[in-house]
Order: C-alpha cells, then sequence, then structure tokens
C-alpha cells in the first residue's frame, strides 16, 4: 500500500502532462495499472475472482 503521502502527490496536477502517474484507487499500486478499470493487476483479480467486475469471469479450459 503507498503512502498517503504519495497518493496525495498523484492526485496533483502535474506542472507538465507527461508526468501523470495513474494510480489504483483501492491500494495507490502505481505499476501494473489497467487504464479500463482504473485498478491495478493484483486488485483486478481480486474482484474479478470475487465477480465483482460485471462483464469479466476467470476463463477456464
Amino acid at each position: 500500500m503507498a503512502k498517503d503521502s504519495v497518493i496525495a502527490r498523484s492526485q496533483k496536477k502535474p506542472k507538465f502532462s507527461s508526468r501523470i502517474v495513474r494510480r489504483c484507487f483501492r491500494c495507490g499500486r502505481k505499476r501494473g495499472f489497467m487504464r479500463v478499470f482504473g485498478i491495478c493487476r493484483i486488485c483486478f483479480r481480486e474482484l474479478a475472482g470475487r465477480g465483482e467486475i460485471p462483464g469479466v469471469k476467470k476463463s477456464s479450459w
């Protein structure tokens, strides 16, 4: 989990548009972020496994 100060800093408008840091809204992680869902891969897997993300289901073959 990211520190509160790091999360607050990432929510401020950056001086340059290339400095935007997208973070997971649940845990604050910046790496492994999925833009479509707005969460990181770890949170995505947890929520998808529980069926809390509409239209996503675990594949098996």
